[in-house]
């Protein structure tokens, strides 16, 4: 049997990260069994579902590199196919048509609250012969008696009485077809063999059961995962900070970081905590998905993200620090090489942003700290800064070995220590007084910049 999973979102909002796990162990559990991993759009929503949502789930999927095996597809385009199975359904007596009103149905709601009853269908229409004038919308004849019963891999047997479960609407009455019903024609057709989803859709799984059995198939296997928490132990939502996937993009953070960071909140290998993506794929085991629920923690995560920082390819980690200048409207194009960039700043960088704000004044004019200016580049400064400007003139060859013994004779030659001529130049260069070291950063802004901000520097001392 091939292995079969699908990730299937609703386009009524953005790509958060309880999403994204889900969309990670879908994929990993694929990759894992050699088997295939699907993307369905569940758009029939149509009022709530929208273009830009569908486009920031593409993307998000894009950027955390989970490629998928078939899809995009969307269930808007299948509406054919579900009207069919409606239709099947009804020939088979599965289901029938329902005439009643709004309104009896919520009087039928209000005396049942009111009874302290829970809220259900109470079957008026299920055993009506013949076809009435009017509206309707077709209902499935869910089994009056019995269990459902289902092995959850990571819950155990889960049971529900058919009379908890009422006769739910698949077509509504202007032909659109509900939730559970799409979910069950879908997973029939493509041939989905496990649904790994969350916890909040346990309740529809005896439902969606219901509706296989009927058309004679057997259900898939079924995975619901745990929510995610917020570090108040409340469920992740936007009060706790970022929750879109792109969001964590737009704070700096690397794809192979918030992946590896999301794999851990519920799944666990031993103690490791680093996992490259063939590792992840080698040791994931859905079977270890904890039922309990997982804490967000935004430390942790940044601690992983420095930690990529530092040990991914220079170029990879380059081709997202490139997205961030380009937010930040810096040109790249004139000043050193990001690669070179990333090496210098990535052990003072937690975040992508973060390293793109640090390093503007590689890339442009210099922007002063005040408190920096009065306190490093004062009049006392100038025979020290203008040494240095003469000697560093001077040089042949511009790489951080020369440049580092330049400025040590120059410290040496004024009895002074190193640091104390290396802070006036780096405010000199800079603007401010960190950077990466002071021999790193002239290598990196070149003879013809190191020179030129020296000189405006000097002026701003008299």
């Amino acid at each position: 049997m091939t292995v079969v999973t699908r990730f299937a979102p609703s386009p009524t909002g953005y790509l958060h990260v309880g999403g994204a796990r889900t969309a990670l162990y879908c994929w990993l559990y694929a990759k894992k069994t050699k088997g295939k991993f699907i993307l369905r759009i569940e758009d029939t929503d149509t009022e709530r579902s929208t273009q830009e949502s569908v486009d920031a789930i593409l993307n998000a999927m894009q950027w955390l590199d989970l490629h998928y095996d078939e899809g995009p597809y969307y269930q808007t385009q299948r509406f054919d196919r579900y009207r069919a199975i409606s239709e099947q359904l009804l020939q088979e007596g599965k289901a029938y048509r329902c005439y009643c009103s709004k309104e009896r149905l919520e009087k039928l709601r209000n005396s049942q609250i009111e009874n302290k009853e829970k809220p259900r269908y109470d079957g008026h229409c299920r055993d009506l012969k013949t076809a009435q004038e009017g509206n309707y919308v077709i209902r499935f004849r869910n089994p009056a008696s019995g269990v459902v019963e289902f092995d959850d891999i990571i819950r155990g047997k889960l049971t529900f009485n058919n009379t908890e479960l009422d006769d739910l609407i698949i077509l509504r009455s202007d032909g659109t077809p509900t939730y559970n019903f799409t979910v069950v024609v879908d997973d029939l057709d493509m041939k989905i063999t496990h649904v790994i989803r969350g916890d909040d859709h346990i309740n529809n799984t005896p439902r969606q059961i219901n509706i296989l059995k009927a058309l004679g198939v057997t259900p898939p296997l079924y995975a619901h995962v745990s929510m995610i928490l917020g570090s108040d132990g409340k469920r992740l939502s936007k009060r706790h900070g970022a929750v879109s996937v792109m969001q964590y993009r737009e704070e700096g953070f690397l794809p192979e970081a918030l992946l590896n960071y999301l794999v851990r909140l519920g799944w666990s290998h031993g103690d490791q905590e680093i996992f490259s993506r063939e590792e992840l794929i080698a040791l994931f085991d859905i079977k270890g998905i904890n039922k309990a629920p997982a804490a967000f923690n935004m430390e942790k995560l940044l601690w992983l993200n420095q930690h990529y920082l530092k040990t991914s390819p220079p170029d990879h980690v380059a081709k997202e620090l490139a997205w961030h200048m380009q937010r930040l409207d810096i040109d790249v194009s004139q000043g050193p090489p990001l690669t070179d960039i990333v090496q210098a700043q990535a052990e003072r960088s937690k975040t992508l942003k973060e390293m793109a704000e640090k390093s503007r004044y590689f890339y442009g004019t210099v922007h002063f700290n005040e408190e920096a200016v009065k306190k490093h580049l004062t009049v006392e400064e100038v025979p020290a800064l203008t040494i240095l400007q003469e000697e560093l003139g001077r040089l042949t060859t511009w790489s951080k070995e020369p440049l580092h013994q330049t400025i040590q004779q120059v410290s040496e030659k004024l009895g002074v220590k190193m640091g104390k001529i290396a802070q006036p130049l780096r405010v000199a260069l800079t603007g401010d007084t960190v950077s990466p070291p002071i021999d790193i950063t002239l290598a990196l802004l070149g003879r013809e910049t190191t020179l030129s901000r020296l000189n405006n520097a000097l002026l701003l001392c008299r």
